[in-house]
């Protein structure tokens, strides 16, 4: 068959799939602190208020200009429609399933659960913090951990003293936990 009869958009785009963030577990929550869900929110009215329609206008003026097989604005806005339609789905059905919780409400606790800041050591001797956060506002650059990675469901409902293990590719290790923190609650 020519390549004259085929249409580009046929092609499965590369970036269809929503690979910002792994799948929330069958069966289970979307965890999120307040501060994460605010973050997404705010992404989510931005795309919905400034972004899309400034697009759309640009697409509609593009249209305008006759050919379209040749227009670099069509072409291109048309694209970025369908990255933000796309991030606009995903960041809706991600908000529908939130569970928002607060981890200042386990402020002086020293169990570990969902929000804590813990200090831990390998058997090594190497220490380590993380953040137990959601999975759409986890960080690893800033030490932060999603609630389904490993290493938190290792941690988790542990105590500042225990020693759990923790199942990697090499092995079981143990760890050790040093110490356990919660943000301070929010005062008005």
């Amino acid at each position: 068959m020519s390549k004259a009869f085929t249409r580009e958009s046929d092609a499965v785009d590369e970036d269809d799939d929503d690979v910002a963030a792994p799948p929330v577990p069958a069966g289970s929550k979307n965890y999120m602190t307040p501060q994460g869900y605010e973050r997404l929110r705010g992404e989510l009215l931005s795309l919905l208020d400034d972004e899309r329609p400034k697009i759309v206008e640009i697409v509609s003026w593009a249209a305008k200009n006759g050919d379209r097989s040749e227009n670099g604005d069509y072409l291109y806005g048309k694209k970025r429609l369908r990255e933000i339609d796309r991030r606009i789905r995903f960041l809706t059905k991600r908000l529908d399933i939130a569970e928002v919780v607060d981890p200042s409400l386990h402020h002086g606790n020293d169990q570990i659960f969902f929000g804590a800041t813990v200090d831990y050591e390998n058997s090594d001797g190497e220490r380590r913090t993380i953040t137990i956060k959601g999975i759409d506002e986890a960080d690893s650059t800033a030490g932060e951990v999603s609630w389904i990675s490993p290493i938190a469901r290792a941690l988790l409902k542990a105590r500042a003293g225990d020693e759990v293990p923790l199942h990697t590719p090499a092995g079981v290790e143990m760890i050790e936990v040093i110490a356990v923190s919660y943000p301070a609650p929010f005062k008005a």
